[in-house]
């Protein structure tokens, strides 16, 4: 991963978040600049697994032609290694194997964040799976199952293989997505590893990134929640590490634009208003915050909850959303 990263600021990176971060939300980030490389949803390896088709279409019809990882997750270590070798056929700049998601559903399969109570299987797996891979070849964790303090161990393993890069998201398992960020992990990580180290977790503005990056030494930014709820995010860390100053400043009006795009990219044919209005709220569960305090976000979604039409979702959005005001994020 060394030769992707920039020479004078960290590389951007968009999170995978399953069932978010898909295709069509790709097309919307390319187009408000995008990150540096973007990871897959996770491609779910077991024995009888296939990739799935539609997280292949994202490398397929990958929107901007950046670098694109393609994540894994799974404990079966042949199923893992077979995988590995059908995706290194597509046009990725590399493989991932996720050992963060912290869903209770995965966990219980000993797969993900799951894997972190097994730190021998682990060991097996990013030996078996770094022998299968040609590409660059990567990790992403959490700093542990239930304690931080979990995590000089975890590294200790890490470092024993020679992985490309290491993304730390700064939360255990057990801590799901609660505000605190063990920054001292990551910073830990950067220190120790010698593999470039990613930050992951509350990066929600170009001040949280620069927080980040001097507080923890990592050389890249994966962000996930903090870029559907500001699209232009990658493009404003870009113009503050070059010229210092953020000169991308989105009005509430076009973040109502960004809704619309969100809704035009992500609607699948044939899909009734129930259904796209589901996906439509994810969205804008991360969105709402962002409209910032003095325009009542709280309110924003409390409003927004109930709704089950597109109808009264876009009136909801005209109301809150029509002054020329600058976004706060």
């Amino acid at each position: 991963m060394r030769d992707l990263l920039p020479e004078n600021r960290p590389l951007l990176i968009l999170a995978p978040m399953q069932d978010i971060t898909d295709l069509p939300f790709w097309r919307v980030m390319s187009h408000y600049g995008g990150p540096d490389v973007s990871y897959t949803e996770y491609f779910r390896v077991h024995r009888d697994s296939r990739p799935e088709k539609y997280i292949l279409r994202s490398i397929d019809e990958n929107p901007d032609g950046k670098p694109v990882i393609a994540q894994m997750i799974g404990q079966d270590i042949e199923a893992l290694r077979r995988t590995a070798l059908d995706l290194q056929k597509r046009r990725i700049a590399g493989i991932d194997i996720n050992f963060g998601c912290p869903a209770p559903i995965v966990c219980k399969k000993e797969a993900g964040g799951g894997l972190l109570r097994h730190p021998e299987k682990i060991d097996a797996i990013l030996r078996e799976v770094r022998a299968a891979v040609h590409l660059r070849f990567t990790v992403k964790t959490r700093i542990g199952f239930d304690s931080p303090d979990e995590f000089p161990a975890l590294l200790d393993l890490f470092r024993r293989h020679p992985i490309d890069a290491l993304t730390v998201h700064g939360r255990t398992v057990r801590e799901m997505y609660k505000p605190v960020v063990h920054e001292d992990a990551i910073a830990r990580a950067a220190r120790l590893m010698p593999c470039p180290v990613f930050a992951n977790g509350n990066v929600r503005c170009v001040g949280s990134a620069r927080r980040m990056v001097e507080t923890t030494g990592a050389r890249g930014l994966m962000i996930g929640r903090g870029a559907i709820r500001n699209p232009w995010l990658f493009q404003q860390i870009r113009e503050a590490w070059t010229t210092g100053e953020v000169r991308t400043r989105p009005t509430l009006v076009d973040l109502r634009e960004y809704i619309n795009r969100l809704d035009r990219e992500t609607r699948l044919p044939g899909m009734r208003d129930g259904g796209h209005v589901g996906k439509m709220k994810k969205y804008l569960g991360y969105i709402a915050p962002g409209i910032g305090a003095s325009h009542d976000g709280d309110a924003f979604w409390t409003e927004l909850k109930p709704v089950l039409t597109l109808r009264d979702l876009f009136a909801v959005c005209d109301k809150h959303l029509a002054a020329p005001d600058y976004a706060s994020f």
